[in-house]
Parts: structure tokens; C-alpha cells; sequence
């Protein structure tokens, strides 16, 4: 059975710490207001005749604990027969609970399904939910397991990748969702977070920079030494010997910044969007979830983007734009150099090394990025591609209808 996209809607992406626009709205309410868009945008009798309703949530703890899916239906007022899952793929949750939905509707349990995922960074800090081998080296060394950011290091020396290469493509994210910003391309998807007063907290992605010429970006410091020497480069080696040593050189500027904000995806079977009154945007041609190298981290986006695209039959060539998560600088700079992607169809508003990464919601915001590319150039195919720490990825295809 084929699935269709009816509708994606996303939050702007706050900073992801103290002092941030969304750091005093609960990660609950940026769902429950995803919701009401999509009951303004589709009609209440729409969303509510959903089947399932899955959220992608990496730290599920504090405020983001206790199920934070149900917890986001009961608030959002939806029917109490609404089955609901939260689900902790790292940083592909949200395309992962996409997927889930998708295959659900393929196999005719549901006609319709919301999808997509949330977190709030400056609510629940990285690392929070405290698993023994963050700070158990004796752990952390039998499982050959380091910070993710040092995957990132691990893959610009592997693969040859200077600093001069990372910060092209921070600069190009940036000025990319700058303009895109400016040329209003994100009216259609971004929905404005309000405070509970009803005023305006965050109407636009605040992390983005102008960073000029970039020239700046050559006098950043390092950001992974210290943690490298704090024992976890020892980690890798052993692991990887015939390196010789792990050079650095990724700066905080080469990271997507952490961030607050969530996304959400209607979806469902032609039938049941016809019955509900749906029109449809675009079609679920093929997707895939893949795991790989635990400690190289961060290669399984490459394998998810083509075991989808052999799974729809189609090439890279074909996509008319391509959304390729851009986990750290290092991966996309990898992503350019291999593939030889037409720059003009690869991230064209911008990228997460500019908006930000609001680790379970990325999936979703990044597939609702998509169409808005899709539909700016015109595009009957896209990809949209996402990696995450210690080994996982997931894609999808989609035409437009």
C-alpha cells in the first residue's frame, strides 16, 4: 500500500541552553502546538482520526521522561484511543518514527498517523539520562565507545578532510539559511512557538550566524582535545591503530549547535486522506534504517541514503534536491567530496551546522525540509539522509504528488 505525506509543520529551533527563546516552554508544549497547527492547517477531524501517534525523543528523562508522546496527546486534548510510542533512535528518532508510522499505514493497521519527534536541550541537558559508560572508562573501553564529536575528528583524519574543507561548508550552511530566512522560504512549514501568555517566544531558528567572509572561522579553538585527552582518544586507538594518532579539528563551529524544537509529519494512506479530505504532497517511495561501525559513529547515513535509493530503483542523479543531515562538518564535507551532488540541489536553505540540532526532532525537521526544497526547485524526487552516534542512519525518498 502506498503511503502519502499529507502535511509537515516544525517549531523554530532554539538555542538549546539557558537563556535560549524556547529554554522556559516545555518540550510537551512545542508538540501540543505542532498539533494545533496541523488541526488549524487540516481540520480538527483530520488529526483526530489518526491511528498512531509516535515521537522521536533521544533524552528521555525530567520534563522529556515518563512517555513523552502520551503525555503530549493527553495535553494536545486528541482521543484517549490514540495509541501512542516514544521511541530513542539517538539522532535519526524522528525519521525513525516517520518510518514506524509508514509502515503502519503500509500494512493496513491505520489509515492515518502522526509522526515526528521533540527535544529541549536547554531543558535536558546532552548526556543526562547518565548511562554508566559516558563516565565508566573501564566501560567506555570495552564497548570502544568515545563522545560522538570525536567520531567526527575520527572521520575528517580517516578520510583526509582539512579544517580549510569544514569551514566551507559551516559558511555555506549559514549564509544558505540566512538567505533562506530572509527570502520567507519557511513561512509554509515553521510554525511560531508562543509562551503560555500568548506572546511570541521564538519565531524563527536562532541559531544561525553571519559569519561574513568566515574568515573567523580559522581562529576558533578546538573542541574535542580536551576530551580526547581526557582518555577517549586512547579509546579510539585501540581501536583503530593504524591511525597513529587523532588529529583535531573540528571547533564548536563545525557542530550542529545543540538546540530546543520538534516536528511533526501527517501521513497516511490515499484512502484514508480521500475519506478525511487530505490532499496529499508527496509519496513515501522507499526508506531504510541501517546501522554500522560503532566506533567510526557516523557512516550509517551514507549507508540508509543508498539502500533507500536502491530500494526506489533510483540513483542520487535522479533526486531533484537532497537533504543530507549535516551531523557534523566532517560528514557533509565527506557527503560533497564522494557523491559529486549537484551543490545547488544538496541542502539548498541551509543546513544543521547553521539551525541547529534538537537531537530527537532532527528526523522530522529534516524530512519537512525536504518538501520545503522540493517545492522551491520544483522537484518531482527528493532524499532526505541522517546520521547519529554509534552507528545508526535512516533515509527516506519522496515524490512529489
Amino acid at each position: 500500500m502506498d503511503v502519502f505525506l499529507f502535511d509537515a509543520v516544525r517549531t523554530p529551533r532554539g538555542k538549546g541552553r539557558p537563556g535560549g527563546s524556547l529554554a522556559a516552554i516545555p518540550p510537551v508544549e512545542l508538540v501540543v502546538q505542532l498539533v494545533a497547527a496541523l488541526e488549524a492547517r487540516l481540520g480538527a477531524e483530520a488529526v483526530r482520526a489518526c491511528g498512531h501517534f509516535a515521537l522521536g525523543c533521544v533524552t528521555e528523562v525530567g520534563v522529556q521522561g515518563g512517555h513523552i508522546a502520551l503525555t503530549s496527546r493527553i495535553r494536545a486534548g486528541l482521543p484517549e484511543t490514540l495509541p501512542c510510542q516514544t521511541l530513542n533512535n539517538f539522532c535519526v528518532s524522528g525519521l525513525s518514527a516517520i518510518a514506524q508510522s509508514a509502515r503502519r499505514i503500509a500494512l493496513g493497521e491505520v489509515g492515518l498517523a502522526m509522526a515526528g519527534g521533540v527535544e529541549s536541550m536547554s531543558q535536558v541537558e546532552f548526556l543526562a539520562d547518565g548511562a554508566d559508560y559516558y563516565s565508566d572508562m573501564r566501560l567506555a573501553r570495552s564497548l570502544g565507545w568515545a563522545p560522538v564529536g570525536l567520531a567526527a575528528d575520527l572521520m575528517a583524519a580517516r578520510e583526509g578532510i582539512e579544517r580549510a574543507a569544514l569551514d566551507a561548508v559551516t559558511l555555506r550552511s549559514h549564509h544558505r539559511a540566512r538567505a533562506a530566512w530572509a527570502a520567507g522560504r519557511f513561512e509554509a512549514s515553521v510554525i511560531p512557538v508562543h509562551s503560555l501568555d500568548g506572546t511570541v517566544a521564538l519565531g524563527a531558528d536562532e541559531n544561525v550566524r553571519d559569519l561574513g567572509d568566515g574568515s573567523g572561522l580559522a581562529t576558533m579553538r578546538l573542541a574535542f582535545d580536551g576530551v580526547g585527552a581526557a582518555g577517549f582518544d586512547e579509546i579510539i586507538l585501540e581501536q583503530r591503530p593504524e591511525l597513529g594518532g587523532l588529529p583535531h579539528v573540528h571547533t564548536l563551529a563545525h557542530c550542529p549547535p545543540i538546540a530546543d524544537g520538534a516536528g511533526l509529519v501527517l501521513l497516511g494512506s490515499a484512502e484514508a486522506g480521500q475519506a478525511a479530505g487530505l490532499r496529499p504532497v508527496a509519496r513515501i517511495l522507499a526508506m531504510a534504517e541501517t546501522a554500522d561501525d560503532h566506533v567510526l559513529q557516523l557512516t550509517a547515513g551514507f549507508s540508509a541514503l543508498e539502500q533507500a535509493l536502491s530500494r526506489a530503483k533510483l540513483s542520487l542523479s535522479d533526486m531533484g534536491a537532497i537533504e543530507f543531515m549535516e551531523a557534523f562538518a566532517a560528514t557533509i564535507a565527506k557527503f560533497d567530496r564522494d557523491y559529486g551532488a549537484d551543490p545547488d540541489r544538496v541542502n539548498v536553505n541551509g543546513g544543521h551546522l547553521a539551525m541547529g540540532h534538537p537531537m530527537g526532532a532532527s528526523g522530522a525537521i529534516l524530512a519537512g525540509t525536504l518538501l520545503d526544497a522540493m517545492r522551491r526547485l520544483d522537484a518531482e524526487l527528493g532524499v532526505v539522509a541522517a546520521t547519529g552516534g554509534v552507528g545508526v542512519g535512516a533515509a527516506m525518498v519522496l515524490e512529489r504528488v
